[in-house]
């Protein structure tokens, strides 16, 4: 096993065209913007997008990339069954290459090889940044280079980054985790809370605002504990009002906080700075106080509860989703039904809903009172029937409501069919709206741009806003709360990265490759970037 990380991309490459790649991503928003970088990493060294419907099962495609997930049971077996499809084109195509990076690799490390020798590369969350050099040297040696590193050297948001959408960045402000739940395996493959200082993290928001994103979401494995590394309790509410001061910045977002850590100066400046978003991901897990003490989750039903009451006391229109797992080891029916009553309180505009699994290296994974399938299934669909008819009463609460939405690429599957377009709402609510029949091509919005409408119809879990679609009006004649377009930087910055050549897809799909993000490659921090 390779643990030399000091050699340089320059060292390894040149400018000459290196070939084609695919990155697929399975997992959280943390690997969604790690690949992200992957991309940027492969792009600075020569290699360009495969086209959109290229098939690398077929060997058209030069370098595929895995950026893995460990959180759920069936991680192993999705990738060892996408690693076992694609064996037989590299076998027909010696010169293809597989790389595998992220959660699993830093997990499983050598064991990947052993299990898929037809792999090259291997490499783990601190070093992504090695990902170039490694191709290049698993080629030059012929044999696969499996580097691993325990803790970060560098922070990831200093490399290459290929933006996945030109109106909405994802900017890291911590990576790792300094908590201890017992069934999460994140802090043992990404270690402890690194925090980037609040100069360098305002910087980066700067730049993609000043690239064309009007809408920009902070991430962190635990958001508001931000600042822990260097002594400022306050340090994120402090980070969330200066974003409100970054001109052409619209939308805020952040995720995921911890209710533990959850402080009112965070609720006062969400509520007082108006670019930051009605909206809150706050993890529940279980609504039982014992099985939150056996999972180490430091809080209890009653606070969690607390913070959603002062949370829509300021504002009011806060939609609120929540992560929650069914069948933690020892969990009684009593126990569950503590679950249903908080979700019943908590009036969640959406839940990550996810079955128990066991994950090795965890201290869940040892302990007594794991809990049949069988049950936990009957939990996990009794669970998921209350939180859909919660989400469905939560969204009819909105009709006749005005709503502004944010255009989005990939939001609707269906738009083609039903003629509407999609995007989000400022409570991060999926819109579908219609279009005035008669609206030239030239006053569409473009994926960036922002729709004021009227929600006419709501669904299980998306609105519906048909008000533009009025008999007997044209669009000049119709009410600016029933359709209106407000065309942004963003918008524009879209319509240029699909002039010419148009590059669609983006890295940050479960199930496939595609074409390159639509975002320029730019650098984390604005001194160093690239022009």
């Amino acid at each position: 096993m390779s643990t030399t990380t000091a050699t340089s991309t320059a060292d390894l490459t040149s400018n000459a065209p290196r070939g084609t790649y695919q990155v697929r991503t399975f997992g959280c928003q943390m690997n969604v913007h790690d690949s992200e970088r992957l991309t940027g990493l492969l792009e600075e060294s020569g290699y360009v997008a495969a086209p959109a419907d290229a098939d690398a099962k077929k060997g058209e495609v030069d370098v595929v990339v895995f950026n893995t997930c460990a959180v759920r049971e069936n991680a192993d077996n999705k990738l060892y069954g996408n690693l076992g499809a694609l064996r037989p084109a590299k076998d027909a195509h010696p010169g293809m290459q597989i790389a595998i990076g992220g959660c699993l690799a830093q997990k499983d490390r050598a064991t990947i090889v052993e299990r898929a020798p037809w792999v090259d590369v291997v490499f783990g969350t601190h070093n992504i940044g090695s990902l170039p050099v490694l191709l290049d040297r698993a080629r030059h040696n012929a044999e696969a280079q499996v580097e691993i590193l325990e803790s970060l050297e560098v922070f990831p948001s200093t490399l290459p980054t290929r933006r996945e959408s030109a109106y909405a960045a994802w900017v890291s402000i911590s990576v790792g985790c300094n908590n201890t739940c017992t069934f999460c395996i994140v802090p043992a493959l990404r270690g402890k809370e690194k925090d980037r200082r609040p100069g360098d993290v305002l910087a980066e928001v700067r730049d993609v605002v000043e690239a064309g994103a009007i809408e920009v979401t902070l991430l962190g494995q635990n958001v508001n504990s931000y600042g822990v590394e260097f002594g400022d309790r306050g340090a994120f509410a402090k980070l969330l009002r200066a974003c409100g001061d970054i001109e052409g910045l619209e939308r805020v977002r952040f995720t995921s906080p911890h209710p533990a850590m959850f402080t009112d100066d965070v609720i006062e400046a969400m509520a007082e700075t108006p670019n930051v978003m009605p909206q809150l991901h706050m993890p529940l897990q279980s609504g039982s106080d014992d099985v939150l003490r056996r999972t180490h989750r430091s809080y209890r039903s009653t606070k969690f509860l607390g913070i959603l009451d002062r949370v829509r006391e300021r504002i009011p229109e806060a939609a609120i989703t929540t992560d929650i797992i069914v069948g933690f080891p020892g969990e009684t029916e009593e126990d569950f039904q503590a679950t249903l009553d908080v979700v019943e309180a908590s009036r969640f505009s959406s839940a990550f809903t996810f079955q128990y699994s066991i994950r090795p290296g965890t201290p869940a994974a040892t302990m007594d009172q794991q809990i049949p399938k069988a049950v936990v299934q009957e939990r996990y669909e009794r669970l998921t029937a209350l939180q859909d008819r919660i989400t469905y009463e939560e969204n009819q609460r909105l009709e006749n409501q005005v709503v502004e939405v944010l255009v989005a690429e990939g939001e609707g599957e269906r738009d083609r069919e039903t003629h509407r377009i999609s995007g989000r709402a400022r409570d991060h609510r999926l819109v579908h709206l219609a279009l005035p029949a008669d609206l030239p091509e030239s006053e569409r919005p473009r994926p960036g741009d922002l729709v004021t409408a009227t929600v006419t119809r709501a669904a299980p879990r998306y609105l519906i806003a048909d008000s533009a679609v009025v008999p007997g009006r044209t669009w000049q004649q119709l009410d600016p709360q029933q359709f209106s377009v407000r065309r942004t930087r963003s918008g524009d910055a879209w319509e240029a990265g699909v002039q010419g050549i148009e590059q669609s897809g983006a890295c940050g799909t479960g199930h496939g490759g595609g074409g390159a993000p639509s975002g320029p490659v730019v650098l984390g921090i604005p001194s160093l970037r690239t022009r």
